[in-house]
C-alpha cells in the first residue's frame, strides 16, 4: 500500500479537536476516522512513518491513534517517537493485535499515553485519552502467567526489538521462520 494522507474535516466547528490516525488498514481507519468526526474531532489520516512526519510539518494534532504494527514489517512504535518529539503534550494511544508486555512497556518508554489491545473502539480510545494521568486505584490481579503467555510475549519482545522482522526473529529465538509465521498465524490477530 502507498503511503496517503487523508485531510478528513468533520462538518463541526473550526475548533474541534484535531486527531492524527496512523493506520494502514483503510476500512478500519475509515471507520474510526468516521467515528471521532461524529464525536467532533478533526481526523488526518496517516499510514505510514513517512506519512506522519509529513503531516506533522503542516498540523498539530493534539490526539494520535497508532497502529503498533503498520504495512508489511513497519513499527508504530517510531510514530510514536515521532509524535512525541514533535509534541511532547499530544495524547497517543497505541492500538494493537500484537499486545504484550514489552511493546507496552516501549510505547509508554516513547510517549504514549495509553496501549489498548484490538478490538477497540472510539469509546475505550477517549477513556484512554482522558485517564492519562493513570490510576492509582487499578486492581492488581494475583494471577500466574502461563507457559503459553510467556511465549507470546516474548515472541513478541523479540519482534518490537528486531522493527518486526519475522526472519530475524525466529533466528534470535532460535526457531524456524515457518514455525514462528504458523505461531503468529494462530493469534488470528491484524
Amino acid at each position: 500500500m502507498s503511503d496517503q494522507i487523508d485531510h478528513t474535516a468533520a462538518p463541526t466547528e473550526p475548533s474541534s479537536p484535531p486527531l492524527l490516525l496512523i493506520e494502514d488498514d483503510a476500512a478500519f481507519a475509515r471507520t474510526l476516522g468516521r467515528s471521532f468526526e461524529r464525536r467532533g474531532y478533526t481526523v488526518i489520516n496517516a499510514n505510514s512513518l513517512e506519512t506522519t512526519q509529513l503531516l506533522l510539518k503542516t498540523h498539530s494534532p493534539a490526539y494520535a491513534v497508532v497502529d503498533l504494527k503498520l504495512d508489511g514489517e513497519a513499527s508504530g512504535l517510531s510514530c510514536v517517537q515521532a509524535l512525541h518529539k514533535h509534541d511532547p503534550e499530544m495524547l497517543i494511544v497505541v492500538l494493537t493485535g500484537y499486545a504484550s508486555i514489552a511493546t507496552a512497556v516501549e510505547a509508554v518508554k516513547l510517549g504514549a499515553c495509553h496501549y489498548l489491545a484490538k478490538p477497540s473502539n472510539t469509546d475505550d480510545i477517549e477513556t484512554a485519552f482522558n485517564n492519562a494521568e493513570g490510576n492509582v486505584g487499578v486492581k492488581i490481579r494475583g494471577r500466574a502467567t502461563s507457559i503459553k503467555t510467556l511465549e507470546w510475549e516474548r515472541i513478541h519482545e523479540t519482534l518490537a526489538e528486531t522493527g518486526f522482522n519475522i526472519s530475524e526473529t525466529a533466528r534470535r529465538l532460535g526457531m524456524h521462520r515457518r514455525t514462528l509465521a504458523r505461531k503468529l498465524a494462530k493469534q488470528q490477530v491484524k
